[in-house]
């Protein structure tokens, strides 16, 4: 920590505390507001420590639960106006199947948020997508509006507008303390800054953060394997090259869904993760024992060789993302 007299100190109308892509965004439309906004991130940016990172993520319309659903509209719009305040293409629309056994309640929910009649039998569903296998008594959902989020470039897109519109970045600052009031304090390795306002999205951190100030929040952080598989058959349609994304639901095998994306990220290599990971501090995540098993790698292989024929059951890549959940 830099000594007293050589901290930074300044007042704004507003702290974000987290430069993840929700912070990002948070002090984005702050400053849209004209409000003089601070961001802070404790970590060199970029960075590949919290969830935010990666260069790929599935946006979508179907959802199970209709709140989430009537956010779409306005979330697709958002996404196009930050395309335009940037000048640089953030989605690809790829289409998104969700696949499930027949009268699940998620994937039903998911067919009622599209609000038409998408649903895809076997014989469709191989007709169309032929990397994707559907068993006896499942059916598939189609979401037109699915594809892919270019994730990292869409971070850096919504901090450099944020700065255009006025505000203020600072990263490899971590914060060290935040003193409540009508004006809060924030103090950080580099500096001392006062506001009215503040937003915590810090994630992962958010427990230990707000702990000192009372405050016991039910979250826990999960250390996810992304993992990427290999084609067979490089860029063939049957392999899932020129293939939608995919969620697959309500699975006894797989009771917290499994997810996947086009080999658009690594040539030849097909996105495919488990929707679920192992509690972790944030703070010792790659300190793992060697040998510690991994059945979240077991289960993907099982799902790829019974649902994705086309892919090598052994991941190629594995890399590591933090989820924060309620227990």
């Amino acid at each position: 920590m830099a000594a007293p007299s050589q901290l930074q100190q300044a007042t704004y109308d507003a702290i974000v505390i987290g430069a993840g892509i929700q912070g990002s965004f948070a002090a984005y439309h702050l400053a849209q507001r004209r409000r003089d906004t601070l961001l802070l991130e404790q970590f060199i940016l970029p960075h590949s420590r919290g969830s935010s990172h990666g260069q790929s993520r599935i946006t979508r319309s179907a959802y199970p639960r209709a709140r989430y659903a009537h956010m779409m509209p306005d979330s697709f719009h958002l996404w196009q106006r930050l395309e335009a305040e940037a000048g640089t293409s953030l989605y690809r629309r790829t289409g998104l199947v969700v696949l499930g056994p027949a009268g699940d309640p998620e994937l039903e929910g998911c067919r009622r948020s599209l609000g038409t009649d998408q649903v895809l039998d076997a014989t469709v569903l191989a007709r169309r997508f032929p990397g994707l296998q559907l068993h006896a008594g499942e059916v598939a959902v189609w979401d037109g509006t699915g594809g892919v989020l270019f994730a990292d470039r869409a971070l850096r897109a919504v901090q450099d507008v944020f700065r255009w519109h006025g505000g203020t970045l600072r990263d490899g600052e971590k914060v060290l303390r935040i003193e409540p009031g009508a004006v809060l304090t924030v103090t950080t390795t580099a500096g001392v800054y006062q506001a009215p306002r503040l937003i915590i999205a810090a994630g992962a951190w958010t427990g230990a953060l707000v702990a000192p100030l009372g405050l016991r929040l039910p979250l826990q952080p999960l250390r996810i394997n992304v993992c990427y598989w290999r084609e067979k058959e490089p860029g063939s349609p049957s392999a899932g090259g020129a293939s939608p994304c995919f969620m697959a639901l309500g699975l006894s095998q797989a009771p917290h869904g499994v997810y996947g994306l086009p080999a658009l990220e690594y040539p030849g290599l097909v996105k495919v993760c488990y929707h679920h990971g192992s509690p972790t501090d944030p703070e010792e995540r790659d300190r793992l024992p060697p040998g510690t098993p991994h059945p979240d790698v077991a289960l993907l292989s099982s799902f790829i060789s019974s649902y994705l024929p086309g892919l090598e059951p052994r991941p190629a890549v594995v890399e590591t993302c933090l989820y924060t959940v309620r227990p």
